[in-house]
């Protein structure tokens, strides 16, 4: 705690004797999120806020039930968490798996389960932004890379660690349940709506609900993203340059952008870790329920590691291809 507190303390000093370049680096941080995060990330929180309010999930989850349940053997709702997490991009994975835990739509071993695997980058942001960045040219062995390789780590886990997971049953109806985190002093209670209400009434106001909830959530990302792009001035005021190898590890999209077409490898695998920005909104995610944050991160750094096995193994196979 004291180390952290030096740190900040540092962060401080230098954004007050350096303020130049301070608001470079907090301008970009602020920039990628006004042009990157909001557009492609908002409308995705409001609309999953609002299926999952409206306790329409199980609905839209049998897009691909039909394919995911006999593979994955999962319920409904664990199956439009995986469809969210792998579509939608990160934070959003959480975001969901947080949603429907606190209202009981999935017990915390399913959330655990969920969290292991399907909070990772975005594909539009990947195929948009990260692909055009690092100059690539092939597209389908760094998707297998970024996405295949959590579904398949996804389909690992289900029949090793979290083999007891009830597969298929739908719970039936119960009281709220609490979930409680020893930080906090506030309980989450999950209630149904009041049966009176018309489903319009009740849609609005779910819409309003899902709309500040979701803009809260985006500023807080927002926030993250200045913060952790600030860091890269100490070293760079100690070195008179960034490292530009850390940045990635403080926050992704900065960090790439500094980063270029130098190290794409390291840079792959830094999307896949997603960097301690990510970590720090994916507690922010779950940080009011009693979800392990330690756990995730145990399984993004697994991750990472097979990650880097699978790029060895492409090197291996075919060196002409490689990194292309």
């Amino acid at each position: 705690m004291k180390l952290l507190t030096v740190a900040f303390l540092i962060l401080l000093g230098c954004i007050l004797t350096h303020s130049q370049i301070s608001l470079i680096y907090a301008a970009m941080g602020l920039e990628l999120w006004f042009q990157k995060m909001i557009p492609s990330l908002l409308p995705f929180m409001i609309l999953s806020g609002i299926m999952v309010r409206m306790k329409l999930t199980d609905k839209a989850a049998m897009v691909i039930y039909p394919v995911v349940r006999p593979v994955f053997r999962v319920r409904k709702n664990v199956c439009y968490a995986m469809l969210m997490g792998f579509l939608c991009g990160f934070p959003m994975g959480a975001r969901v798996v947080d949603d429907l835990y606190i209202r009981d739509m999935i017990s915390r071993r399913e959330a655990e389960y969920l969290l292991a695997f399907c909070n990772n980058i975005g594909p539009v942001y990947f195929c948009s932004f990260v692909l055009p960045l690092l100059g690539r040219k092939l597209v389908l062995p760094y998707l297998f890379g970024m996405y295949g390789i959590p579904l398949l780590y996804g389909f690992i886990l289900r029949y090793t660690l979290f083999q007891d997971l009830p597969p298929f049953r739908e719970p039936e109806g119960s009281p709220a349940k609490r979930h409680f985190h020893p930080e906090f002093s506030e309980l989450i209670i999950c209630e149904a709506a009041p049966a009176k209400r018309s489903f319009a009434e009740q849609l609005l106001e779910e819409t309003d609900n899902s709309i500040h909830t979701s803009v809260q959530s985006i500023l807080s990302l927002g926030g993250y993203m200045i913060l952790f792009n600030l860091m890269n001035l100490i070293p760079h005021i100690l070195l008179g340059h960034p490292l530009p190898f850390l940045s990635p590890l403080l926050e992704i999209t900065g960090g790439l952008k500094l980063l270029g077409t130098s190290a794409p490898l390291y840079s792959l695998l830094a999307l896949i870790f997603g960097g301690f920005s990510c970590i720090a909104q994916t507690y922010n995610c779950i940080g009011n329920s009693d979800l392990s944050i330690g756990s995730f991160v145990r399984h993004k750094l697994f991750l990472t590691m097979l990650g880097g096995i699978y790029y060895l193994f492409w090197f291996l196979v075919s060196p002409a291809s490689f990194l292309r």
